[in-house]
């Protein structure tokens, strides 16, 4: 097994010591007599909380603000002990099984660096990665009707989907390239016209939003096949809308004078703002 560098230990040495802190203070916070919110919490009211930290993390990394990042991680660490404080309670498993359950997944799934495999390229490691990690879970499946199944239901949708289609591939149940994506998206785009054509009286709700998850189950497979994040996509639209929405107020002067424009006099300052707003440089 190849030893680290004398660097990468005595940082994580040095590191130790707070860590221990930040685990004592949170059992500390869940003791008898600790902070009543903290002794309230359960594995399902931290969820939300789980989820909204690790988009603050994905803000900051794109605003690169550093100093925010720092502070950001320190809050999805919190979500880390407070997880494994409350399992420890309940007797399922400490914050050490953790940390240790992670330091022998990386050093199983990194055999070209801890056991002497040759790898030629990340590509290579990636494979790897994934044989190891199928070969880990056939253990863990003997039960499952579905090798969809040990995919959450829980995660958010964008993700989920994402998820489903790269699995489904991996038995050659996929579109051979882009060209049957824009096809699909085509299709669906049809069906929901189609749907939508349909007397006020005579549309069906239900149906209409069915051909809408359709077609973004679609257009996250092609995002897959283009090798780009659907949620950092949709993501940074959201944030060049954002620009451009303020623009538009900034123009009309308020955001009720904008309310008091009519379409057309919308429409002029949407131009407006596209061609006023340039795009920021890619990180």
């Amino acid at each position: 097994m190849a030893v680290p560098s004398p660097e990468p230990l005595h940082s994580a040495i040095a590191a130790a010591d707070p860590l221990a802190e930040a685990i004592t203070i949170m059992a500390r916070l869940r003791a008898p007599g600790g902070c009543p919110w903290d002794r309230e919490q359960t594995f399902d009211s931290i969820k939300r909380h789980t989820l909204e930290e690790t988009y603050e993390v994905f803000d900051a990394i794109e605003r690169r603000a550093w100093p925010d990042l720092k502070d950001e991680l320190g809050d999805l660490l919190l979500q880390v002990l407070f997880y494994a404080q409350m399992a420890s309670e309940a007797g399922y498993f400490t914050i050490a099984d953790v940390a240790a359950n992670l330091n022998a997944k990386l050093i199983r799934r990194h055999p070209h660096i801890f056991a002497g495999a040759q790898v030629t390229d990340s590509d290579a490691v990636l494979r790897n990665w994934e044989q190891i990690k199928h070969a880990e879970k056939q253990s863990s499946t003997a039960s499952q009707n579905s090798m969809l199944d040990d995919i959450p239901r829980s995660m958010p949708a964008l993700m989920e989907a994402g998820k489903l289609g790269s699995r489904a591939a991996k038995v050659g149940f996929d579109w051979p390239d882009t060209g049957g994506l824009f096809d699909k998206l085509q299709e669906e785009i049809a069906e929901l016209h189609a749907e939508l054509a349909q007397p006020t009286e005579s549309r069906s709700a239900p149906a209409i939003e069915a051909e809408l998850g359709d077609l973004l189950f679609t257009t996250v497979n092609l995002a897959r096949h283009l090798k780009v994040d659907p949620e950092s996509a949709l993501r940074a639209t959201n944030a060049k809308f954002r620009r451009r929405f303020a623009a538009m107020e900034s123009a009309a002067g308020s955001s009720d004078a904008l309310a008091a424009s009519t379409p057309s006099q919308l429409e002029i300052l949407w131009n407006q703002a596209k061609n006023a707003t340039s795009e920021p440089p890619a990180p």
